[in-house]
């Protein structure tokens, strides 16, 4: 008898803030849900995406695993604290991963912006920066094309133009630091990370 198909709520999902960035994080290397949690508030992820509890980390790993995208790695027993159970990232995972396009936030898109490589990453940036760009200059064109028009019923757009300015100039700042090389990343620079990172927690556990 075949697996039952995922539905359209658990595809969608997939698609959502907190599964793209868990998929990211399992990328790193497989991680329980205490893990993964204390990674979220070490990197400032919860708020980034919405983690309303630990038991909202269970169902969307639960969700990846029922979708082929996470599976059951080994379950971690030791004295003084509950089994817990370590989840890795499959094949299929790092496809949808990698193919996620599309986020729901752009936040949420920065926060795992290490998934990419450094020049990709740029590349990225700079289309958001030359639409978001464009976007500043209609809302520009806006607000001086009604210079009789009282403030009161243009405090929206002038809302948004504030919101995209800040945006174009951080996005500016960071596209020239990848192009200087001031930031940048590498697999081996992520694996570290990710290790030192373990074996604090590994130490942490055992005491």
């Amino acid at each position: 008898m075949s697996d039952p198909k995922p539905t359209a709520h658990e595809k969608a999902s997939t698609r959502s803030p907190l599964g793209l960035v868990v998929l990211w994080e399992l990328m790193l290397g497989p991680q329980h849900v205490y893990g993964i949690q204390k990674l979220f508030k070490q990197q400032g992820k919860d708020r980034v995406v919405n983690v309303r509890s630990r038991a909202s980390l269970y169902q969307t790993l639960e969700r990846l695993v029922r979708l082929g995208l996470a599976e059951v790695k080994e379950t971690v027993r030791g004295e003084g604290y509950p089994d817990r159970v370590v989840y890795a990232i499959t094949d299929s995972g790092r496809e949808a991963a990698r193919a996620g396009g599309e986020f729901p936030e752009f936040i949420a898109a920065v926060s795992i912006l290490f998934g990419l490589e450094p020049d990709d990453a740029r590349r990225q940036l700079e289309t958001r920066l030359e639409t978001q760009a464009a976007v500043l200059a209609d809302a520009e064109a806006e607000l001086s094309g009604n210079p009789g028009l009282p403030r009161l019923f243009l405090l929206e757009e002038e809302y948004r133009r504030a919101v995209l300015r800040a945006e174009v100039a951080w996005l500016r700042s960071v596209v020239d630091d990848l192009a200087a090389g001031r930031l940048t990343w590498s697999e081996q620079w992520l694996r570290d990370v990710y290790e030192s990172f373990h074996s604090e927690q590994t130490e942490e556990t055992s005491t």
